[in-house]
């Protein structure tokens, strides 16, 4: 069974420590303690919660059948005479997108606005990532 200390789960649901701590001393996620006394979050206890976390779309969200929204600010942007590229950074995440100059000017993208990356695609690369170091691990 995998186990998160608190800093490993709040850097995979992008959120500080602090806010992780807060989430658990609220009994919004269950934590117990590893051998050293450090607070551990089951990973199935973990990935149960964020999917309850994402299961409610941002509030004024049109309805839609992509799934994969982030919401972040615009980080930069850049125009010639057609196309205009946008970044997005996402939490902890930079989505880029390649758009009409058009599309930005009719959205009135600049950097510093609020921004939802919609993102629907046929392919979707998955990769596991590499195995987290023994303290991160429990037997099973």
């Amino acid at each position: 069974m995998t186990m998160f200390r608190i800093g490993e789960a709040a850097e995979l649901l992008g959120v500080s420590a602090d806010t992780m701590r807060r989430w658990v001393d609220a009994g919004r996620l269950v934590a117990g303690r590893d051998a050293h006394g450090h607070r551990v979050i089951d990973g199935a206890e973990l990935a149960g919660f964020a999917r309850a976390q994402a299961a409610d779309p941002a509030a004024g969200a049109e309805l839609s059948s992509a799934r994969n929204r982030l919401r972040g600010i615009v980080i930069d942007v850049r125009k010639d005479t057609v196309m205009a590229q946008v970044d997005i950074q996402a939490g902890p995440f930079r989505i880029v997108s390649l758009m009409s100059r058009e599309a930005v000017d009719e959205l009135d993208l600049r950097v510093g606005s609020v921004a939802v990356a919609v993102i629907k695609s046929t392919t979707v690369v998955v990769e596991r990532a590499a195995s987290a170091p023994a303290r991160g691990r429990s037997g099973g």
